[in-house]
Order: C-alpha cells, then sequence, then structure tokens
C-alpha cells in the first residue's frame, strides 16, 4: 500500500501514523476511563516528541470547537458519552495526529440521523481543507453527498467505482446500497 507515494506496507501502525495516516476504528475505542482532552491528547502521541506541549493543548482547545458538543464535555469521562458523541471523539483523536488521510471505519454505525448528519458534515468541511478521507460505510447514503470518489465492495472485490455521480443512476447500487434512490449529489 502507498500513501502519498511513499509504501507503508509492512509497517508498524506507529510509524504508518508518522507517515501520515490517521484511523478511526468501528465502535470508536475510546478510552472510557480517560476524559474527552485526554482522549484528545492521546491522539497526538505520535509527535509528543516533536511538538511542544502548549501546542498540542492549541491544537485540543481548535479541535473541541469543531464539535462543539465535545467542548462542554471536555473533562467528562469517555464512558460516560453517548455513542455520537463517542464518534466525534473518535474522529477528533485521529485528527490530533495531523493526518494527510483519514481513514474511518463505519463512522455512522449505530448513530442517530441527526448526528450522521453533524459528522458528515464535518468530514466535508475536512475534505474542503485538504484532508484526504477514506470512508469505509455500508450507510452509503452520506457518502455519496460528500465523496469525491465511490468504490463498491462485494464479497471483498471492488465491483464498480466512479465518481458519485455516475453510480448514483446504476439500479445494483440504487437497491443495494442506497435505498431505492439518493438526491443527486454536487
Amino acid at each position: 500500500m502507498r500513501v502519498h507515494g511513499r509504501s507503508i506496507t509492512g509497517l508498524p501502525a506507529e510509524r504508518v501514523v508518522r507517515e501520515g495516516v490517521s484511523l478511526v476504528p468501528e465502535r470508536r475505542q475510546v478510552f472510557p476511563g480517560l476524559t474527552v482532552r485526554q482522549n484528545l491528547r492521546l491522539g497526538a502521541y505520535s509527535r509528543y516528541r516533536a511538538t511542544a506541549e502548549a501546542q498540542i493543548d492549541r491544537e485540543v482547545a481548535s479541535l473541541l470547537g469543531l464539535f462543539p458538543r465535545l467542548r462542554e464535555l471536555a473533562d467528562a469521562r469517555a464512558g460516560s458519552l453517548s455513542g455520537g458523541e463517542q464518534q466525534m471523539l473518535a474522529i477528533g483523536r485521529g485528527l490530533m495526529a495531523k493526518p494527510r488521510l483519514l481513514m474511518l471505519d463505519e463512522p455512522s454505525l449505530g448513530l442517530a440521523p441527526r448526528i450522521v448528519t453533524e459528522i458528515f458534515e464535518v468530514l466535508e468541511r475536512l475534505k474542503r481543507e485538504g484532508t484526504s478521507i477514506l470512508v469505509v460505510e455500508q450507510n452509503a447514503r452520506p457518502v455519496f453527498e460528500i465523496a469525491h470518489r465511490v468504490s463498491v465492495l462485494e464479497r471483498g472485490r471492488i465491483t464498480m467505482s466512479g465518481p458519485p455521480a455516475e453510480l448514483v443512476g446504476d439500479v445494483r447500487v440504487m437497491e443495494a446500497y442506497l435505498g431505492g434512490g439518493v438526491r443527486s449529489p454536487h
């Protein structure tokens, strides 16, 4: 696997993060006994030697602005947050690594539609600001709304790939992944 022209195949996870790749795992995997702020700081762990602590604190404060609800909960234990709040925290933790590529595995899993909309609005903003984003998601509708390119996997193989505007009209995609229809992307 190559990211930004460099091979990351076989590299240990901490090295992959230093190469600019961050993963937001399925089911969030926040540290429940730590606060929101502590979870976010852990996201910057790979940069601790090169980044002053005061700078990391400023980045945490800035990131809390991306998710206003988390700002209100900055000192709350992550285990006390709702699923949507934990997902926001997991995304924030991933962003603290300053990735060039942010990968998300099922970011809408188990979340209320309102929270899914809020999360995908943040992903759209990150995309506009230049972060490359790879989303693996069964709930294809919000992905089609923000994606530059979509690949459809069936039994572990890519069966279709292209811009959302091309795939949205495919009957197989509409029936299997979009519930029979979707509004036209951008």
